[in-house]
């Protein structure tokens, strides 16, 4: 590979929320950013524009809205307009602007399980009325159920949302999949919101995102996208996410009260983002060779996990994030015992699912191995 993914660069004492959280001899797999040094490609152009030495308020350019157009049908086969496109610091802010805008006080939300821990935080934070909606094991895949999606449906319910591909566990949805959902959103007037901010870390070859915007008009209507290259690049300390909908009506209510809730972008995110899905740049050659490097680390984390008869792991077909069961450990808190072990992972409680453990191996190989050393010599302990 050009590009060195297994080049080791300590980011301790950098003010980094993973790496300086805990003790110098703790591998740290847990919060969603990568080793990797971003491609030279965007650094360079940053570097050339803080030479400019003025770092004033910005905007994103008819230009920019265009390229992200334009990036959206060449990486998904999906047409948008520019006017559909309403820029966020994050798909989280996106998240907690739903809860609060597009949920009336006595209004009821659908959110899956396990999930994200910001799905939970934006409802609750928002003091809406909310469900979970499991996510079950299915022929090697973490899926939804309709039925159960109807048992929970209740007359006030306005907004369900949903993670695509899922974290924690990596289901990339199929689009009669996603149908089928929008088919039942649609039927009760539910807007479907989707987090699709791991849309490009697919690893499975012949797998590609479908985003709600590309399935068919009615869901375009009643539905949107959040967006964002922050984790596929690796720049999420500078991020911008963009809300993709038709809706009128949902753009109005998400912006009305913007700036009273969410800052503006940076202006060195507008310019990452806007280098990062530059066609046949240097980038694309990185973002290739990274999807490689993440795939051999999968299959590694994968290999490793069946040979620890305590824990398992469903087939993992997209993100840098393994989502490993650790039940059969019959620990109180698996999250504790590891870390103790010298390897910090995101508990299972983040996900409403406390015998669980996330693993982020979007880290150089060595780094990954040791890890997966000390985890087997723990559960071998027990």
């Amino acid at each position: 590979m050009s590009n060195s993914f297994d080049q080791i660069i300590s980011r301790k004492n950098t003010q980094s929320i993973r790496w300086d959280k805990y003790p110098a001899d703790v591998i740290p797999l847990w919060v969603a950013d990568m080793d990797f040094v971003c491609p030279q490609f965007i650094l360079d152009g940053l570097q050339k524009r803080l030479q400019h030495g003025i770092l004033g308020y910005t905007y994103a350019s008819e230009t920019f809205k265009q390229k992200i157009v334009d990036y959206i049908d060449r990486q998904y086969g999906c047409l948008i307009e520019k006017e559909w496109i309403t820029f966020l610091p994050s798909v989280v802010s996106g998240l907690h602007l739903a809860a609060q805008h597009l949920l009336g006080s006595s209004d009821h939300a659908l959110v899956p399980s396990p999930a994200y821990h910001h799905f939970y935080d934006s409802v609750n934070q928002a003091g809406k009325q909310f469900s979970e909606f499991h996510m079950t094991l299915k022929d090697g895949r973490w899926v939804f159920s309709i039925d159960e999606l109807e048992a929970l449906v209740k007359p006030n319910t306005r907004l369900l949302m949903l993670c695509n591909p899922h974290n924690p566990g990596g289901t990339v949805f199929r689009k009669e999949e996603l149908i089928e959902l929008s088919d039942f959103c649609l039927k009760h007037q539910i807007i479907l919101c989707s987090d699709e901010i791991h849309a490009d870390l697919i690893l499975d070859e012949g797998l590609r995102h479908t985003p709600l915007v590309g399935l068919n008009h009615l869901i375009t209507e009643n539905s949107f996208s959040l967006m964002s290259l922050n984790k596929v690049f690796n720049f999420p300390g500078i991020g911008l996410a963009w809300m993709v909908t038709k809706n009128v009506e949902i753009r109005r209510k998400m912006t009305a009260q913007i700036h009273a809730s969410v800052p503006e972008p940076n202006l060195f995110a507008y310019l990452a983002t806007e280098l990062a899905m530059t066609p046949d740049s240097p980038s694309s050659d990185w973002y290739k060779e990274l999807i490689i490097y993440l795939r051999h680390n999968r299959d590694l984390v994968e290999e490793r996990i069946k040979t620890i008869p305590q824990l398992s792991m469903a087939h993992l077909e997209s993100t840098y994030l393994a989502w490993i069961d650790a039940s059969q450990l019959q620990l109180t808190d698996p999250q504790e015992y590891f870390l103790k072990a010298g390897v910090a992972l995101s508990p299972g409680t983040q996900f409403r699912a406390p015998q669980f453990l996330r693993l982020n191996f979007g880290v150089p190989k060595t780094i990954l191995s040791q890890a997966l050393d000390r985890i087997e010599k723990a559960c071998q302990l027990i």
